[in-house]
């Protein structure tokens, strides 16, 4: 396969960055906060660079939707290898409602423009973990999809793709065109050099908007409420004694009736 490759790249808040909730409860903080690429997006320009490389491939092509400020996260693309960008602008109530569905239909529809013959996505992002735009992509363009890659080989038309399953691995067969997610341990991904962050400055990015390829952002889902997690509770201290284990037998039962007041408590707030 010598065709174009598309490759999501999610501008998300750092992995390093503590997660703060709205006093409102509405979302998290975003403002002023570090942001960069999703490390699994990371692995997929990677994945499709080292592509090029073998020559498998003819063009690494970087799509990210947001906020004006997703073209950073494009730059860091092309100065990883990605040969240009195209940045779909989504803003103010869009973008914060924009989730897997929306992003599956910018994909596909680029797809479809582009005449791109793989798309490589990380497998999940790190803010939503949804794990879900890969497997819709392939959904809507009717292709074939690998998850979850360990492992990729381009042998002519065909893809073969090992998966990291439950069990193991899978190592599976597809044709393509097709849409492959890339899993974490797939590659590990390169820094980006002086002189190549310097060439992507000279790289093109396309830009544009959902309408201009027909697609419709209205989501289905609403956010009702964002709450941190609950404050650990701390542990109870018990004295050594006779008992079972050198266990005291009062403290044992103050050790069961502290968890069972505990799993009441989780079930009531149905998190259990």
């Amino acid at each position: 396969m010598s065709g174009r490759v598309l490759v999501g790249v999610k501008r998300v808040i750092d992995y390093a960055v503590k997660i703060r909730v709205k006093p409102d409860n509405s979302g998290i903080v975003t403002d002023g906060v570090k942001h960069s690429m999703n490390p699994f997006c990371e692995i997929a320009i990677e994945e499709a660079v080292k592509l090029k490389e073998k020559k498998l491939i003819k063009e690494v092509v970087a799509v990210s939707c947001g906020p004006q400020q997703s073209q950073e996260t494009i730059r860091t693309a092309l100065a990883m290898g990605a040969d240009r960008g195209i940045h779909v602008e989504v803003t103010g109530k869009d973008y914060e409602a924009l989730g897997p569905l929306q992003v599956s239909k910018i994909m596909a529809a680029l797809a479809k423009k582009e005449d791109a013959q793989l798309i490589i996505l990380g497998k999940q992002a790190i803010d939503d973990d949804c794990n879900q735009t890969g497997q819709m992509t392939a959904a809507l363009l009717d292709w074939p999809q690998g998850t979850f890659a360990s492992e990729v080989a381009l042998e002519g038309d065909k893809v073969k793709v090992v998966r990291e399953i439950d069990g193991g691995l899978e190592t599976i067969k597809i044709n393509t065109p097709a849409v492959v997610t890339a899993d974490l341990r797939l590659n590990t991904p390169r820094y980006a050099t002086l002189p190549n962050i310097m060439k992507a400055k000279k790289k093109k990015i396309a830009n544009m908007k959902p309408a201009d390829l027909g697609v419709d952002l209205t989501s289905r889902l609403e956010v009702l409420r964002v709450d941190e997690p609950p404050q650990r509770q701390a542990g109870v201290k018990v004295e050594t004694g006779g008992g079972p284990g050198g266990q005291t037998e009062g403290g044992r039962d103050d050790i069961e009736a502290s968890g069972a007041r505990r799993g009441a408590q989780n079930y009531a707030d149905g998190t259990l």
